[in-house]
């Protein structure tokens, strides 16, 4: 079960928990586990350990319940802690957690284990939260005194207990450290116990969060637990190019699912025959490229050609116990594979000449060619345009003439005026409408 807030609406849209993995019922904490023995009737010798989620599911610890106190699941509690007490929320309760210690390794009886003070009051719920307020400040204090003293490590997170006592320091350094003077300036500085805890990149990851390339919050901060061991090997099985960049996660490490499916490939390798990695023909030894699980191939290459030839897994038999005996076949005998994929085709070649306008760069050569004449020594008076520019538009002398009136000085009227009635002495600045008039004549 989880939150309010992971429901649905009236409209059957989801809501999404706002908590980001902390909800009060303890459905949405990261690393949860389904108790699936909840309906079933308890049994006599009732267990009497609670396991315990602190930090929003991050730890896990289990607790002993002395007074057999009824608790529900996602309920907030006090706990022993170093010289003080802790508060946490309970994930587990009832037979499902005697699994769970079944699982871990750790004794029901065990007198080591921690127990269970009283349900958390208002106070301790306040404190607890004032201390939590005071990590994110002291994880950079933290880091820069590590840096004074000149130690090769990292200090990834900060976790005060409820009371304020105690303060764990989670770290991560390549090789040992020694913090002795460490822990003795950051006991002084923040006024509590201190502890320090190694943590590897993996843990990083899943204390930091973030998505993976796949498009999913990474294993490591949801639901992933335990860290097994990932090696290049298991690229191989899957016929996975060995690309440091692809096959490694935020933590800069190796994917941990690239396990999730190896157990899968292994059961398909047993079908292919070992020791087939030379096959010997009439050309030469054929060397194996590759296996392909999903259609039982074989891929060998030949010395003549770098051409890759697939086989069935009988053909591949079949030449191996040829060989045994001594005898050369002539030929691989390759299957034929054929692709689902689309052929792609070539665009066809599309002729574009004299398709494109050629209209605004004509309108362009022309306002630039009026600039240049307005910009001559011996150009029209009062920054207009000259006549002859307009005349090389293309239009007649006779329009022209009447706009070389408008633009012109008075002095200049009369003559332009006679020049549209017929043939005179030419003036200054007449001579397109002269050439106009002899049009005329």
């Amino acid at each position: 079960m989880g939150c309010s807030g992971c429901s649905t609406d009236k409209g059957g849209k989801p809501n999404g928990c706002k908590s980001n993995g902390g909800c009060s019922s303890g459905g949405c904490n990261r690393m949860n586990a389904y108790d699936w023995l909840h309906n079933l009737p308890m049994a006599d010798n009732a267990c009497q350990v609670v396991e315990v989620s602190f930090s929003q599911g991050t730890r896990k610890d289990f607790y002993r319940n002395p007074s057999l106190q009824p608790f529900e699941k996602g309920e907030q509690i006090a706990v022993e802690g170093v010289n003080g007490f802790d508060l946490g929320e309970v994930s587990l309760t009832g037979e499902i957690v005697r699994l769970q210690l079944k699982k871990r390794g750790v004794k029901e009886d065990n007198p080591e284990m921690k127990k269970i003070l009283r349900r958390a009051t208002d106070r301790d719920v306040d404190l607890w939260k004032q201390n939590k307020a005071r990590e994110p400040e002291a994880v950079i204090r933290s880091r820069a005194i590590a840096k004074q003293l000149k130690l090769n490590m990292k200090i990834s997170q900060v976790e005060i207990q409820a009371d304020g006592k105690k303060a764990t320091f989670f770290y991560i350094a390549d090789s040992r450290v020694d913090f002795r003077e460490l822990i003795k300036v950051y006991a002084y500085e923040f006024k509590v116990k201190v502890e320090m805890r190694q943590i590897g990149a993996r843990q990083e990851a899943g204390k930091v969060g973030g998505i993976g390339s796949c498009g999913r919050e990474l294993c490591c901060s949801t639901w992933l637990t335990e860290f097994k061991s990932v090696n290049t090997n298991a690229a191989r099985y899957q016929n996975l190019s060995i690309n440091q960049t692809k096959l490694s996660g935020q933590c800069g490490r190796l994917k941990c699912c690239l396990n999730y499916e190896l157990d899968t490939y292994l059961d398909a390798l047993q079908q292919f025959p070992d020791q087939c990695d030379v096959l010997q023909v009439a050309k030469g030894n054929a060397f194996l490229a590759k296996k392909d699980i999903f259609k039982n191939l074989m891929w060998y290459t030949l010395p003549d050609s770098n051409k890759q030839y697939p086989l069935s897994i009988e053909r591949v038999q079949k030449i191996k116990a040829l060989n045994q005996q001594g005898i050369r076949p002539d030929e691989l005998e390759p299957v034929e594979v054929i692709s689902n994929k689309a052929t792609e085709t070539e665009p066809e070649f599309v002729e574009l000449v004299g398709q494109i306008s050629l209209r605004s760069l004509d309108k362009a050569d022309r306002k630039r060619r009026q600039q240049q004449q307005q910009r001559r020594p011996g150009g029209p008076q009062g920054g207009g345009p000259r006549p002859g520019a307009q005349q090389s538009g293309g239009r007649p002398g006779p329009q022209q003439g009447g706009g070389g009136q408008q633009g012109g000085g008075p002095n200049r009227g009369p003559q332009q005026g006679g020049q549209q009635a017929g043939p005179g002495p030419q003036g200054d600045g007449g001579r397109p409408d002269n050439r106009g008039g002899r049009r005329r004549r």
